[in-house]
């Protein structure tokens, strides 16, 4: 099924919306994250360099692939951010938001409205959704990630004077704004340098609660720390 099919098919909720997704090997939860999430103007699926049907089963979705070989989150979102460029570069979409959201479906896609309608409604630039203040299923976030989110917010409230109580990657942010916020990290850091410059850029920041639950199957876009490197074919 092609982007124009899905469009025909699902009535455009989000026409001011795209939304970015790295993807490693989720051939199995791919398909129930474009099943549950509500018509935007584009959808975004980044391969990380995966060995199974992902990016089959994303196209068969209706999902626009871009592939970005080098292992590591943030240099598949960089990827999805230059995909996203070129798209509204010749004209093909002019979205103001873009969401970013993980593809192993412990998120719920259908719960999109709530990171996106504060920035639709001009009460804020950046939304992140907080798993800790939402609903988890049991067992869903180990405890080692429940702490190291809490030490990593404390952290920065000590330095920056910033309240978070999440580093979640399900999140929205003015398409502006993100441009200029100069984002670098290829790895695991990106979500914590997207709020650290966001905090230092003055960016309207909100949290929501969103729902969390166990991911669908048994990989994920793993943790490599090569700065300078960018392969990224679009």
């Amino acid at each position: 099924m092609t982007s124009d099919t899905v469009a025909k098919t699902r009535p455009l909720e989000f026409n001011d919306v795209a939304v970015i997704i790295p993807a490693l090997n989720e051939e199995q939860s791919l398909p129930l994250v474009l099943r549950d999430l509500p018509a935007v103007a584009a959808v975004i699926v980044v391969d990380n360099g995966s060995n199974d049907d992902t990016v089959q089963v994303a196209a068969d979705g209706g999902a626009i692939v871009a592939q970005e070989p080098d292992r590591g989150y943030g240099a598949a979102c960089l990827c999805g951010m230059q995909k996203l460029a070129d798209l509204i570069a010749c004209e093909s979409i002019a979205p103001r938001i873009v969401v970013f959201l993980d593809g192993d479906y412990s998120y719920h896609p259908d719960e999109l409205s709530l990171v996106v309608d504060p920035i639709r409604q001009e009460a804020a630039d950046f939304v992140i959704g907080s798993r800790l203040t939402g609903h988890r299923e049991t067992g869903a976030m180990p405890p080692q990630s429940v702490y190291g989110n809490k030490l990593a917010c404390f952290l920065m409230w000590v330095l920056f004077r910033v309240r978070h109580t999440d580093l979640g990657p399900f999140r929205a942010i003015r398409y502006d704004a993100l441009k200029n916020l100069g984002m670098v990290d290829r790895d695991f850091g990106w979500t914590i340098e997207m709020q650290i410059k966001a905090a230092k850029r003055k960016l309207r920041t909100v949290e929501v609660p969103v729902s969390y639950r166990k991911r669908v199957g048994v990989r994920m876009i793993r943790h490599r720390f090569q700065p300078n490197r960018s392969n990224c074919d679009v």
